[in-house]
């Protein structure tokens, strides 16, 4: 609006053929408010950009090891985030209650929740469990007592930050053959032992061993840590969210017919699934 009146004051300007210093007045206003107005402009663009939310996308998803259990049923009433230097947010799950984490074994998982999270570094997850959970162990049901007062919470080594406008997922991982402990008399207690992952700090293996009647338990570990699969009945296996580093996978027979399997210097690299391929153990 501002040009259109300066280039009206010129024309009438001319029209009234004033002098040229004038006429060089006006043009010297409508070049200062072109410049104005882009300055305007690029404020406006870098105001757009600080003010973009500062939170990003999280996906949260529920998976679990492998156990020996015919079923473990935890009721899961919410999550809650701390990232560092904020306060705890509780989160809802898409679907509070009972699930069985036996469902989700071997790679599978199931989304547990979605959330704008404040950007930054995430520092702790507490998993916030009601009451009802049970285990089924060979064809019948055991109450969980949960002596941690139905809550479970630890720091996570994610090594991940969450950027403004980003949208990442996070599995968690309940650990159910080192969550459930047997007190005798056929009691349990639920003491949950927790771990997550992200996408970046993702290493796998995977494979099959076979034959089924084996009885086939399959452990990894790098010296520090161990982890165990229970192959499907396939004999399919997969873990994941492995940290980097060099494992030693062993195929422990159960059925002492058959022999156990050792696989040493696997490398595992964050984003890489290492195929072990087929293994038939020998009688």
């Amino acid at each position: 609006m501002i040009l259109l009146l300066l280039a009206s004051k010129i024309w009438h300007m001319k029209r009234s053929k004033l002098t040229l210093a004038s006429a060089i007045w006006a043009i010297a206003l409508i070049l200062f408010a072109i410049s104005s107005c882009k300055k305007s402009d690029s404020n406006a663009t870098t105001n757009n950009n600080n003010n973009s939310g500062g939170t990003a996308k999280v996906s949260m998803h529920l998976t679990d090891d492998a156990s020996v259990y015919d079923a473990v049923w935890v009721n899961i009433q919410s999550v809650e985030v701390t990232m560092e230097g904020s306060s705890a947010v509780t989160l809802t799950p898409i679907r509070p209650g009972m699930y069985n984490i036996m469902n989700f074994r071997n790679g599978l998982d199931t989304l547990l929740l979605r959330a704008d999270l404040p950007a930054g570094k995430i520092g702790q997850i507490r998993l916030i469990l009601g009451d009802g959970n049970y285990v089924v162990v060979n064809g019948t049901s055991h109450p969980l007592n949960t002596p941690s007062a139905q809550e479970s919470g630890l720091k996570l080594n994610l090594n991940q930050t969450f950027v403004a406008g980003g949208a990442y997922d996070i599995w968690i991982d309940f650990d159910a053959s080192k969550s459930i402990v047997a007190t005798g008399s056929g009691k349990y207690n639920l003491k949950p032992v927790i771990r997550a992952y992200s996408a970046t700090t993702d290493g796998r293996i995977k494979g099959y061993v076979l034959p089924a009647n084996a009885n086939t338990v399959v452990y990894v570990t790098d010296g520090v840590n161990t982890y165990s699969a229970v192959p499907d009945n396939s004999g399919y296996y997969m873990f994941v969210g492995l940290p980097a580093g060099t494992y030693t996978v062993t195929l422990d027979a159960t059925n002492a017919t058959y022999q156990d399997f050792i696989k040493t210097n696997v490398v595992v690299s964050y984003g890489v699934t290492v195929d072990l391929g087929t293994i038939v153990l020998a009688p």
